[in-house]
């Protein structure tokens, strides 16, 4: 017997604000670091979404937006700040908390500001 598998449809789980949510967090959570799985989530969530509201609340246009979310799209940062926004959501930054000694992030010496000295 041959299994059969179906392309995964956010809109067939997709239902409200949180289940949304959810699909997003775990993008973060799961992208390889080139920001594909994150692409990948926020064109799902934008089709459960109408389009063309989510495209007005962007600034961009129904096919920029489409374009930008494609398989095949690289969206600039301003573009997924917009579409995080017109979603209700923000981006954040945090820090990795399984990095291993000798890979960390640029600016990861940069000193804490402290109280000034008198």
């Amino acid at each position: 017997m041959s299994e059969e598998y179906r392309k995964f449809k956010a809109t067939d789980y997709v239902k409200t604000e949180e289940d949304a949510r959810g699909l997003l967090k775990a993008a973060t959570e799961e992208d390889p670091g080139d920001g594909a799985v994150i692409r990948a989530a926020l064109m799902q969530v934008a089709r459960t979404q109408n389009i063309s509201a989510l495209a007005r609340g962007t600034g961009l246009n129904r096919g920029s937006l489409y374009e930008a979310l494609s398989e095949d799209g690289n969206p600039t940062l301003s573009t997924l700040l917009k579409v995080a926004n017109a979603l209700g959501l923000r981006l954040r930054l945090e820090p990795v908390e399984d990095r291993t000694l000798g890979t960390q992030p640029a600016g990861a010496g940069i000193p804490q500001q402290g109280p000034a000295s008198t």
